[in-house]
């Protein structure tokens, strides 16, 4: 992977382009006068962990389960990691929070922030004391609170308000480097995404070149509107093979689908590394015979009941009888006509 980033850095501010079955990019404008910012999406299951940098300052969102420690540690070593700039905990569950006490043990960091200093589980403790005994206290952000890191920022998003379900309280991050913008959302579900877009006005300039999809693809999240809104052209999803929760499901899949978004997941690609020179971006990843889902791939159909007037997708278990159908091939033709999306499988 070091040599792929290597080959492909080296392709993208030299030629513009990436060759291989495992490369993509877009062709720079021009190429980055101040260096480059490299987004690692770490392949730790069922679970998330991203490490930023840029001009050789580093920052870690999320870090995997408490058992992703000694892999997430052993990738930075990998990197040339020395020194932390921030270290984020998007919420307390354990896929997010837990293998941060590992990174925390071994880096030393500038800063810790998480929505919370309290929740009742010992990854969390173990989470507060190692950023104790770095003498820090977590930095609970507030909506536009911008941490930098070499030439790029994250700025706070959400959440926009307390909620008792700890996902709905994810930080979410707008990453921006030169012209090109990054997503990360946490694993927010479709009530505080909502939120969030009430709380920053229609004004708001929520366009993003890449979308990190919320909850591992879960159909609680990444709701029309937020997408709508967004617009990107890659999807992340950081997902676990074959995991028990059925992620990513197959209504969000859809959405990204029909908003021509091209979709990257690391249960199939493993680490998947994107990077920006500032003007455009290239992404990578592990498994060579891996390739993303692009929005092209196959057919989707929307099914609408003419009697109720409700859109369904047809994997629904409310799909009307044949002669009550009518079959829309895009989400907005099917909107213009009246219909309204189901609850049950798109939320």
């Amino acid at each position: 992977m070091k040599k792929l980033l290597s080959l492909l850095l080296a392709l993208l501010l030299l030629t513009g382009c990436a060759g291989g079955s495992n490369q993509t990019t877009q062709p720079p404008t021009e190429s980055s006068e101040t260096g480059n910012l490299t987004i690692h999406f770490i392949d730790v299951g069922q679970a998330d962990a991203i490490l930023l940098e840029c001009d050789g300052e580093y920052m870690m969102v999320d870090g995997g389960n408490v058992a992703d420690s000694s892999l997430v540690v052993s990738y930075l070593q990998t990197q040339g990691v020395t020194k932390l700039e921030a270290v984020v905990g998007t919420h307390a569950h354990e896929d997010h929070v837990g293998g941060l006490a590992g990174v925390l043990a071994v880096y030393e960091t500038a800063a810790v922030y998480a929505p919370t200093r309290t929740y009742a589980s010992q990854c969390f403790d173990n989470f507060v004391r190692y950023t104790d005994q770095q003498g820090l206290i977590i930095t609970i952000p507030q909506p536009g609170d911008v941490i930098e890191f070499g030439g790029a920022t994250a700025t706070v998003l959400g959440p926009v308000k307390s909620y008792a379900d700890p996902n709905n309280t994810s930080i979410v991050l707008m990453v921006r480097y030169g012209d090109t913008s990054f997503l990360l959302t946490g694993d927010m579900e479709t009530e505080a995404e909502n939120d969030m877009l009430n709380f920053w006005g229609e004004d708001f300039d929520w366009s993003a070149d890449l979308l990190k999809v919320g909850h591992h693809g879960s159909d609680t999240s990444t709701g029309y509107r937020f997408l709508n809104a967004v617009m990107p052209q890659y999807g992340i999803i950081s997902v676990g093979a074959d995991n028990t929760y059925g992620h990513p499901c197959g209504a969000p899949l859809s959405k990204l689908k029909d908003a021509g978004v091209s979709v990257y997941r690391t249960d199939k690609m493993g680490n998947i590394l994107v990077i920006s020179d500032g003007k455009s971006i290239g992404i990578a990843w592990d498994v060579a015979s891996a390739q993303p889902q692009k929005p092209d791939d196959g057919d989707t159909v929307y099914i609408g009941n003419i009697n109720s007037k409700k859109l369904h997708l047809p994997t629904c278990s409310s799909v009307p009888s044949e002669k009550n159908q009518v079959i829309f091939e895009t989400y907005q033709q099917a909107i213009q006509e009246g219909y309204t999306p189901c609850g049950n499988c798109m939320g």
